[in-house]
């Protein structure tokens, strides 16, 4: 398939800037994709749509607040972007300026409470850095560190708990999985009282997340690598939805690649696992374990596009996003959501 059966127009004033004030009251657009059908909704209406016996998986990854500005021993000033955590006290970081953090260069952030070495170049561009400080390295990064904002964000978030879901646990992500920003602990009790499982899984988004795909064939795209996690009690729950024949609700699209990473092709169950994931899903992929989706909009020519286009038939996926630009949803990371399902 080509790239550009995935892009669609959208006014740039419909990328949302910033979190509306009630996370449950963003709009939700309902996706029948068995009857062709949509529904303009607001999202704490989701619960109308879920059945006891229903299981919702989420990703409860915490987003790092990774971002840090520094300075050299010249005084320049210096950005990092923490990726991934090597070993210990190493991590691979995007840095800026480029050109001036070379091997053996030294940074220093927050007044001197967090130092770092750069150790070597890697072929991509990015730096292995070893940190030093006194303390524990994730409360300095609360301190010092900012959120790790998607690049189409030009605003300043004014509360970091915003770009978290209310069910974050597990830190190491640099981008938040979006779709769950929508829920509020009230709305998990109300689908416990209805009879609706949760099941936790931990997907660590990488930035890989905001890199285009350039090859024209988007067969020819090859995934960036993310770790996850699933835990026995979770696939348990997973399971026994999928054999008392009811549906498994992903919450995103991060939880639904690490189902699918794990699911069995044959019947559809999950087990304990933890590994890294590169699963790249478009269009003729066949789901294994997922049998509906709650997400968010999309970018234009994004895996994500193509995953609920694998998902649902993308042309009316494409016609359902040209709805939402006339009916002026709120688009991308802070934006509106869809709930995609058979027979909403």
């Amino acid at each position: 398939m080509k790239l550009e059966e995935f892009d669609y127009y959208l006014p740039e004033e419909l990328i949302a800037q910033v979190p509306i004030k009630d996370r449950d009251h963003s709009r939700l657009l309902v996706i029948d994709k068995v009857n062709k059908t949509m529904e303009d909704k607001v999202f704490k209406d989701i619960i109308d749509y879920l059945e006891p016996g229903d299981c919702l998986v989420r990703n409860n990854t915490k987003v790092l607040p990774a971002r840090l500005y520094g300075e050299k021993d010249t005084g320049a000033k210096v950005e990092f972007l923490l990726l991934k955590n090597i070993e210990g006290d190493i991590w691979e970081v995007m840095v800026r300026p480029g050109n001036k953090l070379k091997q053996g260069a030294k940074v220093t952030f927050g007044n001197g409470i967090l130092k770092a070495e750069i150790l070597e170049s890697t072929e991509d561009g990015t730096r292995l850095a070893k940190f030093e400080y006194n303390g524990i390295f994730n409360e300095i990064l609360d301190e010092i560190g900012l959120m790790p904002l998607p690049p189409y964000i030009h605003e300043s978030l004014k509360d970091n708990d915003r770009y978290q879901t209310v069910y974050a646990k597990f830190q190491g992500s640099a981008a938040a999985p979006t779709a769950g920003l929508h829920f509020t602990n009230d709305l998990f009790e109300k689908l416990k009282e209805k009879g609706v499982e949760v099941a936790n899984v931990t997907l660590h988004v990488g930035i890989g997340t905001f890199r285009p795909v350039k090859e024209e064939k988007i067969e020819d795209h090859h995934m960036h690598f993310e770790h996850y996690a699933l835990k026995q009690e979770d696939a348990d729950k997973i399971n026994k939805a999928k054999i008392s024949g009811h549906r498994v609700i992903c919450v995103g699209t991060t939880s639904c690649r690490t189902i699918e990473t794990i699911a069995d092709p044959d019947t559809g169950l999950v087990k304990e696992e933890e590994g890294d994931t590169g699963i790249y899903i478009y269009p003729g992929y066949k789901f294994k374990c997922m049998d509906g989706i709650i997400t968010n909009f999309h970018l234009p020519k994004s895996t994500l596009l193509m995953l609920i286009s694998a998902f649902a038939d993308r042309e009316f996926i494409l016609e359902a996003y040209k709805h939402a630009v006339e009916e002026k949803y709120r688009f991308f990371s802070f934006g509106d959501s869809m709930y995609i399902g058979d027979n909403v």
